[in-house]
Parts: structure tokens; C-alpha cells; sequence
């Protein structure tokens, strides 16, 4: 990673960890715009109206959308043992579609192939805040992404937010949430599981524990455009969900992995000068075994399907399916701060793009955090 992100995950920790004793090449893709897809919700939304101004929905407007596309929670302690989670497939990342000639101006050429190098073990409490998610997509199918723990003004130091990709969350277009989606922060912390190694407890991989999903959310333009090849509506590709531990103690996440990031909204791409990408990616030459990152020193590059829409960062990265969702990081003030995701990329993995975080996005992180009891 780069030195300065580096040094400031290393100091974001302000509690002590359970082991602590103080405490191919892009194809075209067609995709909708969202008039020609929305439709009104049932609570009298008019939803292809509604989204063009996103950014101001009220809480009304958010209550009318989660009436027809709300998540809906499940009862899921102990489902994802650790057999399951080994067999959860990497959620691939976006494959990325040609942008159309009218957008070419806002983007730059293809950034320069950065190798993912592996987080060295044991993770330190300031990595803790990233993890792999784990849902399942089909009765009989499980994947898996990344994710990071964000800070939530409304809850100071005792945030149960994770920030991820919205493919990571919802299937699209004429889709459904996925099912029993739960968080393990800092897996395989230890290294215990690395090489290939098997362990024979559970709570080796999953050192703070296993967090399921209260709730979710994700723009409205992926609901209505979502799917599984990139394209204008990865531009929108990133979603939050709320957690609780199984262990029934309630104690937030927060408190327990011992801190969380901000979340830079609007953040000024003149200041982004370099930026770290995370995730656990799972499909090869990785095993899913252990967190990666890309570290780019230069700005990242432009890139976009539609010039209407936040401009989305790219910068050369090898991460593969798995790493979905993972979270980039810049310096702010000499700590870290989240300023997008891992959403899209070429197979094979050479660059990934993620979403410019705006007013959109500040929303959608209103709504949910609002939300919580």
C-alpha cells in the first residue's frame, strides 16, 4: 500500500483485537437509461422522476421506494459455518462494456497493471476494518465479496455499517436482494488458513465474529439498470449494509474490531494524489484466503459509460472475483478515508474501476444511517 494509507490504517485502531492482550477483453454492453426502465413504486413514487434528483429524496421518498424494494431481513445465526464459507464462490467484478463514443472525453487511457500483493499476517487492528461478505445468490449457490466497516456520525464509535458494491447485494435489474448476507471483519487475521492450510475451528478465520444483515440499501439505479455486466449503472455501483455480532452481545462493530473509516463524499479529485484498493480475491491465481491491495502513487484515472453520471476512478490492479466491494483509501488529514470501491474491471484482472461517491451516494449513506433504531 501506499506509505501514507499504510500508516494511517496501522493508527486507526483505538481498541485492542481478540489476539491483543491490552485489551478477457471488455465486451460492449448495453445499458438502459434509467426513464426508459423505471416504473413507479407502490407508494405512488414516481420513480423515473424521483431519480434525477436522488440527492434530495426526503425520507418519505425513501419510505415509498423500500415499500416495493426494501430488504427485507432473515433469522440466520449459524448459517455460514465454515464449510459454507469455503465454498462461496467469488462474486466476479463487473465485467466492464465499451463506453460510447460520446463519452470518450471524460475518460483517460487504461492506467498502468498494478500486482495485488497480500496484507502480511497477523492483521493489524487497523486492518480490521475490512472483511469478506458472504450471501447467497441462488438456493443452491453461495458467493462471496468484500467489504469495509464506515463511520457513522449518528452512532460516534459505535458505527454497524459496512460500505460494498451494489452487486454484492442486489442482482439488478428485475432481481431480488440476495439472501442470508452476513460480514466476518479481518478474515483469516491470523494466517492460520493461509497455503491452503485447513483449521479445524471456526473462530480462527472469523476472529471478531459473524455479522448479519439487519438491513440494506442500494441506489435505486441499480434496482432499475443493475446487472451483470458494467456499463452506465456501474457508475451507481455501491451499496451499505447495518450488522449485528450472532454473538447476541450487542456491542457494535465498531467497538468490537476496535474502529471504522469515513466515508469522503464529494472528495475533490485534485486531492486524490495516490490510493490504496483492498478486498479478498477469491478466484485465481488467488484463494480467497487473503486480503490483497492494489497501491496506486499516481491520481487515479477517468472513466465513464455515461458523462451524466459521477465519473468513475480506475487505477491498474490484479484483484479478481472476491474482491467485489472492497474499499479505496486516501490520506485525509493524515488518517485514512473511503472514497470509493472495487466494482469493475477486464478479465483478465489488469485495472479496476470503482463509483465516485457524491450526492447520490451521501443519500443512499443518509437513508440507512437514519434508519437504525
Amino acid at each position: 500500500m501506499t506509505a501514507a494509507v499504510a500508516t494511517a490504517l496501522a493508527l486507526t485502531a483505538t481498541a485492542c483485537g481478540p489476539d491483543d492482550k491490552g485489551g478477457s477483453s471488455p465486451q460492449a454492453a448495453a445499458s438502459p437509461s434509467v426513464t426508459a426502465t423505471a416504473s413507479a413504486g407502490k407508494g405512488g413514487l414516481d420513480l423515473a422522476k424521483a431519480l434525477q434528483n436522488l440527492k434530495n429524496w426526503s425520507a418519505d421518498d425513501w419510505a415509498k421506494w423500500a415499500q416495493s424494494h426494501g430488504f427485507k431481513p432473515e433469522a440466520i445465526k449459524g448459517f455460514w459455518d465454515q464449510a459454507k464459507m469455503e465454498a462461496a464462490k467469488g462474486m466476479e467484478n463487473q465485467e466492464a462494456g465499451i463506453q460510447s463514443s460520446r463519452t470518450a472525453p471524460e475518460n483517460d487511457p487504461q492506467p498502468t497493471v498494478i500486482q495485488a500483493k497480500p496484507q502480511a499476517h497477523p492483521y493489524t487492528p487497523g486492518t480490521a476494518v475490512l472483511g469478506k461478505i458472504f450471501m447467497t445468490v441462488s438456493a443452491d449457490e453461495a458467493a462471496v465479496c468484500s467489504g469495509t466497516v464506515i463511520s457513522d456520525p449518528a452512532h460516534p464509535g459505535k458505527s454497524n455499517l459496512v460500505w460494498t458494491a451494489a452487486h454484492c447485494l442486489h442482482g439488478g435489474k428485475g432481481a431480488d436482494w440476495f439472501k442470508k448476507i452476513s460480514f466476518v471483519p479481518s478474515f483469516n487475521r491470523s494466517g492460520a488458513a493461509s497455503n491452503g492450510r485447513r483449521v479445524t475451528e471456526q473462530q480462527v478465520v472469523t476472529p471478531y465474529g459473524v455479522w448479519d444483515t439487519d438491513y440494506a440499501v442500494v441506489p435505486p439505479q441499480w434496482t432499475e439498470e443493475g446487472g451483470e455486466r458494467g456499463g452506465p449503472v456501474s457508475q451507481y455501483d455501491f451499496g451499505v449494509i447495518r450488522v449485528h455480532n450472532e454473538d447476541g452481545s450487542g456491542r457494535s462493530l465498531e467497538e468490537t474490531v476496535g474502529s471504522s473509516v469515513p466515508v469522503w463524499f464529494n472528495a475533490p479529485r485534485n486531492q486524490i494524489t495516490g490510493v490504496s484498493a483492498y478486498g479478498y480475491p477469491q478466484a485465481a491465481p488467488f484463494d480467497g484466503r487473503e486480503l490483497e491491495h492494489c497501491d496506486s502513487a499516481v491520481p487515479p484515472a477517468r472513466l465513464s459509460f455515461d458523462a451524466g453520471r459521477p465519473t468513475m476512478y480506475n487505477i491498474g490492479c490484479t484483484m479478481t472475483g472476491g474482491a467485489s466491494g472492497g474499499g479505496w483509501f486516501v490520506t485525509r488529514n493524515g488518517k485514512p478515508a473511503l472514497i470509493s470501491e472495487n466494482s469493475i474491471g477486464p478479465r483478465p484482472a489488469g485495472w479496476m474501476a470503482g463509483p465516485s461517491l457524491g450526492d447520490e451516494a451521501q443519500s443512499v449513506f443518509n437513508y440507512i444511517s437514519s434508519k437504525q433504531n
